[in-house]
C-alpha cells in the first residue's frame, strides 16, 4: 500500500499542475490562431487601384493622386500587409501598413509607415457591423504642429471591390479635419 502511494502521489501532485499547463496552453492557442475576422480581412487580399483626394489644410484646394494597392495575407493568415505605391504631389509615393486583429484584445490594431516620414502611426479600433466599416484611433506625429496629434481612420467597404478609406485629424480648435479621402477598388 505504501509502494502504491509512493507511486501515486507524484501523479496526483502534478495534476494541478498539468491543468494549469494545459489551460495555458488552451489560451496560448487561443490567442495565436487566426479566426473569422482574419478571413475576413483575407477578403481584401489582391491588387487595388486608389485614388486619393488629400487637402493640405482645412478649407484648401484638394491635391488628387492615384497609384496601386497590393494587400496580402502574412505569417500564417494573422497579418494583412498592404502595400500602396504611386504619386503625391510630384513626389513618388510608397507605405506599408500592418493590420492585425489582436484576438485577446478583441481589437484591431494597424501600425503605418511611408517614405513622407521617417515615424511609425499606431492606430487602435473596433468593427461595425452595421456600417461596415472599421474605425482606428491614435496619435501620429505632425512636423507642422511639431508634436503628436490625434488621428481617427475609418474603413469603409462598400462590397467585395470598392473600399473607401477616410483619414481625419484633431485641428488646433479641438475640431475634427478631414485630411484625407481615398477610394479603392479591386484591380480584375
Amino acid at each position: 500500500m505504501k509502494r502504491l502511494l509512493l507511486i501515486c502521489f507524484p501523479i496526483l501532485a502534478a495534476a494541478p499542475i498539468f491543468a494549469q499547463d494545459q489551460g495555458a496552453q488552451k489560451a496560448w492557442m487561443d490567442y495565436m490562431t487566426p479566426g473569422e475576422i482574419h478571413q475576413m480581412l483575407a477578403h481584401s487580399n489582391g491588387t487595388w487601384t486608389y485614388e486619393t483626394t488629400f487637402w493640405m489644410a482645412p478649407g484648401a484646394p484638394p491635391s488628387k493622386s492615384t497609384g496601386v494597392t497590393e494587400n496580402k495575407m502574412i505569417l500564417g493568415g494573422r497579418y494583412q500587409e498592404s502595400v500602396h505605391k504611386g504619386n503625391m504631389e510630384g513626389m513618388e509615393f510608397e507605405g506599408h501598413g500592418l493590420l492585425a486583429y489582436d484576438n485577446g484584445k478583441k481589437i484591431f490594431q494597424n501600425a503605418w509607415v511611408d517614405n513622407m516620414g521617417t515615424g511609425i502611426m499606431m492606430l487602435e479600433g473596433t468593427w461595425n457591423d452595421a456600417t461596415h466599416s472599421l474605425t482606428l484611433t491614435g496619435k501620429a506625429y505632425d512636423p507642422m504642429a511639431g508634436k503628436d496629434i490625434e488621428m481617427k481612420e475609418v474603413i469603409t467597404i462598400q462590397d467585395d471591390d470598392h473600399h473607401t478609406m477616410e483619414m481625419y485629424y484633431t485641428g488646433k480648435d479641438g475640431k475634427e479635419v478631414k485630411s484625407m479621402e481615398i477610394h479603392l477598388t479591386r484591380k480584375k
